[in-house]
Protein backbone atom coordinates (compact mmCIF):
# COMPACT_ATOMS: atom_id res chain seq x y z
CA UNK A 1 0.00 0.00 0.00
CA UNK A 2 1.32 3.50 -0.82
CA UNK A 3 2.78 5.46 2.10
CA UNK A 4 0.94 8.57 3.28
CA UNK A 5 2.96 11.77 3.85
CA UNK A 6 2.37 15.27 5.14
CA UNK A 7 4.64 17.88 3.50
CA UNK A 8 4.33 21.37 5.00
CA UNK A 9 3.99 24.28 2.55
CA UNK A 10 6.45 26.55 4.33
CA UNK A 11 5.90 28.65 7.44
CA UNK A 12 2.17 29.16 8.05
CA UNK A 13 1.49 27.37 4.75
CA UNK A 14 2.46 30.39 2.66
CA UNK A 15 3.40 28.25 -0.38
CA UNK A 16 0.23 26.12 -0.51
CA UNK A 17 -1.20 27.95 -3.54
CA UNK A 18 2.13 27.61 -5.33
CA UNK A 19 2.14 23.87 -4.57
CA UNK A 20 -1.32 23.60 -6.11
CA UNK A 21 -0.63 25.86 -9.10
CA UNK A 22 2.63 24.15 -10.09
CA UNK A 23 1.43 20.61 -9.22
CA UNK A 24 4.38 20.00 -6.90
CA UNK A 25 5.44 19.76 -3.31
CA UNK A 26 8.73 21.28 -2.27
CA UNK A 27 11.19 21.86 0.56
CA UNK A 28 13.82 24.46 1.36
CA UNK A 29 17.46 24.02 2.41
CA UNK A 30 18.46 25.48 -0.94
CA UNK A 31 21.86 26.44 0.46
CA UNK A 32 22.83 22.76 0.39
CA UNK A 33 22.52 22.65 -3.40
CA UNK A 34 21.19 19.88 -5.64
CA UNK A 35 20.40 16.62 -3.78
CA UNK A 36 20.41 14.47 -6.93
CA UNK A 37 23.77 12.89 -6.08
CA UNK A 38 22.97 12.32 -2.40
CA UNK A 39 23.04 8.55 -1.91
CA UNK A 40 22.59 8.12 1.84
CA UNK A 41 21.40 9.81 5.01
CA UNK A 42 25.03 10.33 6.04
CA UNK A 43 25.66 12.16 2.75
CA UNK A 44 22.66 14.38 3.44
CA UNK A 45 23.87 15.12 6.98
CA UNK A 46 27.25 16.21 5.63
CA UNK A 47 25.52 18.45 3.08
CA UNK A 48 23.33 20.14 5.71
CA UNK A 49 26.19 20.44 8.24
CA UNK A 50 28.41 22.14 5.65
CA UNK A 51 25.70 24.46 4.33
CA UNK A 52 24.30 25.50 7.73
CA UNK A 53 27.14 25.47 10.30
CA UNK A 54 25.40 28.05 12.51
CA UNK A 55 22.29 25.91 12.89
CA UNK A 56 22.04 23.99 16.17
CA UNK A 57 23.21 20.34 15.88
CA UNK A 58 19.79 18.90 16.69
CA UNK A 59 18.11 21.16 14.12
CA UNK A 60 20.66 20.11 11.50
CA UNK A 61 20.01 16.45 12.23
CA UNK A 62 16.23 16.91 11.93
CA UNK A 63 16.66 18.91 8.73
CA UNK A 64 18.88 16.25 7.20
CA UNK A 65 16.36 13.55 8.04
CA UNK A 66 13.49 15.50 6.47
CA UNK A 67 15.52 16.37 3.37
CA UNK A 68 16.53 12.74 2.86
CA UNK A 69 12.94 11.55 3.20
CA UNK A 70 11.94 14.03 0.50
CA UNK A 71 14.87 13.05 -1.72
CA UNK A 72 14.77 9.26 -1.39
CA UNK A 73 12.13 7.78 0.92
CA UNK A 74 9.00 9.26 -0.66
CA UNK A 75 8.09 7.20 -3.75
CA UNK A 76 6.03 7.75 -6.89
CA UNK A 77 2.49 6.65 -6.07
CA UNK A 78 2.65 7.69 -2.40
CA UNK A 79 -0.21 9.85 -1.16
CA UNK A 80 0.57 13.44 -0.13
CA UNK A 81 -1.28 15.99 1.99
CA UNK A 82 -0.42 19.62 2.68
CA UNK A 83 -2.29 22.23 4.70
CA UNK A 84 -3.77 25.62 3.84
CA UNK A 85 -4.22 27.33 7.23
CA UNK A 86 -6.04 30.35 5.78
CA UNK A 87 -8.69 28.25 4.10
CA UNK A 88 -8.52 25.55 6.82
CA UNK A 89 -8.27 22.94 4.10
CA UNK A 90 -6.03 19.95 3.38
CA UNK A 91 -4.76 19.60 -0.19
CA UNK A 92 -4.53 15.90 -1.14
CA UNK A 93 -2.79 14.22 -4.06
CA UNK A 94 -0.45 11.52 -5.34
CA UNK A 95 3.30 11.76 -5.93
CA UNK A 96 3.82 11.72 -9.69
CA UNK A 97 7.56 12.23 -10.06
CA UNK A 98 10.99 11.62 -8.58
CA UNK A 99 13.05 14.26 -6.79
CA UNK A 100 14.14 17.26 -8.92
CA UNK A 101 16.24 20.33 -8.26
CA UNK A 102 14.31 23.01 -10.17
CA UNK A 103 14.89 26.61 -9.06
CA UNK A 104 12.07 28.97 -9.98
CA UNK A 105 9.19 26.49 -10.08
CA UNK A 106 7.93 27.82 -6.76
CA UNK A 107 9.30 30.71 -4.65
CA UNK A 108 12.08 29.96 -2.15
CA UNK A 109 11.97 26.15 -2.53
CA UNK A 110 14.21 24.60 -5.20
CA UNK A 111 13.74 20.95 -4.21
CA UNK A 112 10.47 19.67 -5.72
CA UNK A 113 8.51 16.56 -6.62
CA UNK A 114 5.61 16.47 -9.10
CA UNK A 115 2.19 15.79 -7.60
CA UNK A 116 -1.21 15.10 -9.14
CA UNK A 117 -3.60 16.94 -6.85
CA UNK A 118 -7.04 15.38 -6.33
CA UNK A 119 -8.75 18.05 -4.27
CA UNK A 120 -9.21 19.63 -0.85
CA UNK A 121 -10.84 18.56 2.41
CA UNK A 122 -12.07 20.98 5.07
CA UNK A 123 -10.44 20.61 8.47
CA UNK A 124 -13.89 21.02 10.02
CA UNK A 125 -15.10 17.62 8.81
CA UNK A 126 -12.21 15.68 10.40
CA UNK A 127 -12.21 14.01 13.78
CA UNK A 128 -10.20 15.55 16.58
CA UNK A 129 -7.87 12.57 16.46
CA UNK A 130 -7.01 13.25 12.82
CA UNK A 131 -6.62 16.98 13.50
CA UNK A 132 -4.16 16.18 16.27
CA UNK A 133 -2.18 13.80 14.06
CA UNK A 134 -1.98 16.38 11.28
CA UNK A 135 -0.96 19.14 13.69
CA UNK A 136 2.73 18.33 13.96
CA UNK A 137 4.99 21.19 12.87
CA UNK A 138 7.63 18.83 11.44
CA UNK A 139 8.25 19.59 7.75
CA UNK A 140 7.70 16.00 6.59
CA UNK A 141 6.05 13.18 8.55
CA UNK A 142 3.63 10.26 8.24
CA UNK A 143 0.25 11.02 9.85
CA UNK A 144 -0.84 7.36 9.78
CA UNK A 145 -3.23 5.11 7.89
CA UNK A 146 -6.31 6.06 9.91
CA UNK A 147 -5.84 9.71 9.04
CA UNK A 148 -5.29 8.87 5.37
CA UNK A 149 -8.46 6.76 5.29
CA UNK A 150 -10.53 9.53 6.87
CA UNK A 151 -9.19 12.10 4.41
CA UNK A 152 -9.87 9.76 1.47
CA UNK A 153 -13.46 9.25 2.61
CA UNK A 154 -13.94 13.00 3.04
CA UNK A 155 -12.43 13.61 -0.41
CA UNK A 156 -15.10 11.34 -1.88
CA UNK A 157 -17.81 13.25 -0.01
CA UNK A 158 -18.46 10.47 2.47
CA UNK A 159 -19.41 11.62 5.92
CA UNK A 160 -17.07 10.56 8.69
CA UNK A 161 -19.48 11.52 11.44
CA UNK A 162 -16.78 13.76 12.83
CA UNK A 163 -17.98 17.35 12.47
CA UNK A 164 -16.50 18.85 15.60
CA UNK A 165 -17.39 22.48 15.96
CA UNK A 166 -17.75 23.17 18.84
CA UNK A 167 -15.69 20.42 20.53
CA UNK A 168 -17.52 17.65 22.29
CA UNK A 169 -16.69 16.88 25.95
CA UNK A 170 -14.54 13.88 25.01
CA UNK A 171 -12.59 16.05 22.59
CA UNK A 172 -12.04 18.62 25.29
CA UNK A 173 -10.43 15.87 27.32
CA UNK A 174 -8.17 15.04 24.38
CA UNK A 175 -7.26 18.70 24.03
CA UNK A 176 -6.42 18.84 27.73
CA UNK A 177 -4.13 15.81 27.43
CA UNK A 178 -2.37 17.45 24.49
CA UNK A 179 -2.11 20.73 26.39
CA UNK A 180 -0.61 18.99 29.40
CA UNK A 181 1.90 17.15 27.21
CA UNK A 182 2.89 20.38 25.50
CA UNK A 183 3.22 22.17 28.84
CA UNK A 184 5.41 19.39 30.21
CA UNK A 185 7.61 19.39 27.13
CA UNK A 186 7.86 23.18 27.28
CA UNK A 187 9.02 23.05 30.91
CA UNK A 188 11.70 20.55 29.99
CA UNK A 189 12.87 22.69 27.06
CA UNK A 190 13.02 25.74 29.32
CA UNK A 191 15.10 23.82 31.86
CA UNK A 192 17.40 22.74 29.01
CA UNK A 193 17.87 26.40 28.05
CA UNK A 194 18.65 27.38 31.63
CA UNK A 195 21.11 24.51 32.07
CA UNK A 196 22.93 25.68 28.93
CA UNK A 197 23.65 29.13 30.41
CA UNK A 198 27.10 30.03 31.69
CA UNK A 199 27.62 30.68 35.44
CA UNK A 200 27.80 34.43 34.75
CA UNK A 201 24.58 34.31 32.76
CA UNK A 202 22.93 32.38 35.58
CA UNK A 203 23.74 35.21 37.98
CA UNK A 204 22.31 37.69 35.50
CA UNK A 205 19.17 35.56 35.15
CA UNK A 206 18.73 35.57 38.94
CA UNK A 207 19.05 39.35 39.02
CA UNK A 208 16.59 39.66 36.12
CA UNK A 209 14.10 37.46 37.95
CA UNK A 210 14.33 39.56 41.10
CA UNK A 211 13.83 42.75 39.08
CA UNK A 212 10.76 41.19 37.45
CA UNK A 213 9.45 40.52 40.97
CA UNK A 214 9.68 44.20 41.85
CA UNK A 215 13.15 44.50 43.35
CA UNK A 216 16.15 46.54 42.26
CA UNK A 217 18.86 43.94 41.80
CA UNK A 218 22.46 43.89 40.68
CA UNK A 219 25.14 41.29 40.14
CA UNK A 220 28.11 41.90 42.44
CA UNK A 221 31.61 42.41 41.00
CA UNK A 222 33.75 39.31 40.56
CA UNK A 223 36.02 38.42 43.45
CA UNK A 224 35.64 37.32 47.04
CA UNK A 225 31.91 38.02 47.26
CA UNK A 226 31.38 35.84 50.36
CA UNK A 227 28.34 34.17 48.84
CA UNK A 228 26.82 37.46 47.65
CA UNK A 229 26.45 36.94 43.89
CA UNK A 230 23.32 39.09 43.60
CA UNK A 231 22.05 41.83 45.93
CA UNK A 232 18.47 43.09 45.77
CA UNK A 233 16.18 45.40 47.71
CA UNK A 234 13.11 47.54 47.11
CA UNK A 235 15.05 50.81 47.09
CA UNK A 236 18.22 49.52 45.45
CA UNK A 237 20.36 50.72 48.37
CA UNK A 238 19.56 48.00 50.86
CA UNK A 239 18.04 50.49 53.29
CA UNK A 240 14.49 49.25 52.82
CA UNK A 241 13.50 45.74 53.89
CA UNK A 242 13.57 43.10 52.66
CA UNK A 243 17.24 43.02 51.69
CA UNK A 244 17.89 39.90 49.59
CA UNK A 245 21.29 38.28 49.31
CA UNK A 246 21.54 35.57 46.66
CA UNK A 247 24.19 32.95 46.04
CA UNK A 248 24.07 31.25 42.65
CA UNK A 249 25.66 27.87 41.97
CA UNK A 250 25.37 26.63 38.41
CA UNK A 251 26.53 23.03 38.77
CA UNK A 252 23.78 20.89 37.17
CA UNK A 253 25.36 17.62 38.25
CA UNK A 254 26.15 18.59 41.84
CA UNK A 255 23.64 18.97 44.67
CA UNK A 256 24.53 21.51 47.35
CA UNK A 257 25.02 20.00 50.81
CA UNK A 258 24.53 21.17 54.37
CA UNK A 259 28.05 22.69 54.65
CA UNK A 260 27.36 24.90 51.60
CA UNK A 261 24.15 26.21 53.15
CA UNK A 262 25.74 26.77 56.58
CA UNK A 263 28.56 28.74 54.97
CA UNK A 264 26.07 30.87 53.06
CA UNK A 265 23.90 31.52 56.11
CA UNK A 266 26.93 32.47 58.18
CA UNK A 267 27.56 35.39 55.83
CA UNK A 268 24.09 36.88 56.29
CA UNK A 269 23.29 39.53 58.87
CA UNK A 270 20.17 40.77 60.60
CA UNK A 271 17.67 42.13 58.10
CA UNK A 272 18.95 39.95 55.26
CA UNK A 273 16.87 37.39 53.42
CA UNK A 274 18.82 34.54 51.88
CA UNK A 275 18.23 33.15 48.39
CA UNK A 276 20.31 30.15 47.30
CA UNK A 277 19.97 29.13 43.65
CA UNK A 278 21.40 25.74 42.69
CA UNK A 279 20.74 24.16 39.30
CA UNK A 280 22.08 20.90 40.75
CA UNK A 281 19.51 20.89 43.55
CA UNK A 282 20.01 20.37 47.27
CA UNK A 283 20.57 17.45 49.59
CA UNK A 284 18.02 16.64 52.29
CA UNK A 285 20.44 17.91 54.92
CA UNK A 286 20.88 21.20 53.04
CA UNK A 287 17.11 21.74 53.05
CA UNK A 288 17.06 21.03 56.79
CA UNK A 289 19.77 23.66 57.39
CA UNK A 290 17.71 26.26 55.53
CA UNK A 291 14.51 25.33 57.37
CA UNK A 292 16.04 25.72 60.81
CA UNK A 293 17.93 28.94 60.06
CA UNK A 294 17.14 32.00 62.19
CA UNK A 295 17.52 34.14 59.06
CA UNK A 296 14.83 33.39 56.45
CA UNK A 297 16.35 31.55 53.50
CA UNK A 298 14.80 30.13 50.35
CA UNK A 299 16.37 27.37 48.27
CA UNK A 300 15.62 27.39 44.53
CA UNK A 301 16.54 24.42 42.34
CA UNK A 302 16.29 24.11 38.55
CA UNK A 303 12.62 23.11 38.61
CA UNK A 304 11.73 26.04 40.86
CA UNK A 305 13.78 28.42 38.73
CA UNK A 306 12.03 27.37 35.52
CA UNK A 307 8.62 27.86 37.15
CA UNK A 308 9.60 31.31 38.40
CA UNK A 309 10.92 32.31 34.99
CA UNK A 310 7.60 31.37 33.36
CA UNK A 311 5.54 33.03 36.10
CA UNK A 312 7.36 36.38 35.87
CA UNK A 313 8.53 36.35 32.23
CA UNK A 314 6.08 39.07 31.16
CA UNK A 315 8.06 41.54 33.30
CA UNK A 316 11.52 40.41 32.19
CA UNK A 317 13.75 43.12 30.75
CA UNK A 318 15.43 42.74 27.36
CA UNK A 319 18.63 41.30 28.86
CA UNK A 320 16.67 38.59 30.63
CA UNK A 321 14.63 37.75 27.54
CA UNK A 322 17.85 37.40 25.57
CA UNK A 323 19.11 34.83 28.08
CA UNK A 324 15.93 32.73 27.93
CA UNK A 325 14.01 33.65 24.75
CA UNK A 326 10.39 32.45 25.03
CA UNK A 327 7.19 33.08 23.13
CA UNK A 328 3.57 32.93 24.30
CA UNK A 329 1.34 30.27 22.82
CA UNK A 330 -2.43 30.73 22.85
CA UNK A 331 -4.51 27.61 23.54
CA UNK A 332 -8.27 27.01 23.08
CA UNK A 333 -10.19 27.64 26.29
CA UNK A 334 -11.85 24.49 27.59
Amino acid sequence: MPTFWMVRAGEAGYLINDFERASVVGIGWDGAGDFSEVASLDDMRRRIDTAYPDMKPLARAVSAGSAFKFRSTIKIGDRIVSYDPRAREYLIGTVAGDYEFKPGVIPDYNHVRAVRWDGRVSRDVLSQSSRNSLGSLVTIFQPGDDVRDELERALKGEKSGATVVPPLPAQKEELEVIRQNMAENAREFIKDMIRALSPDDMEMLTATLLRAMGFKARVTPKGADRGRDVIASRDGLGLEAPRIVAEVKHRPGTAMGAPDIRSFLAGLREGDRGLYVSTGGFSREAKYEADRSNIPATLVDLEDLAELVVEHYERFDSDGRALVPLIKIYWPKG
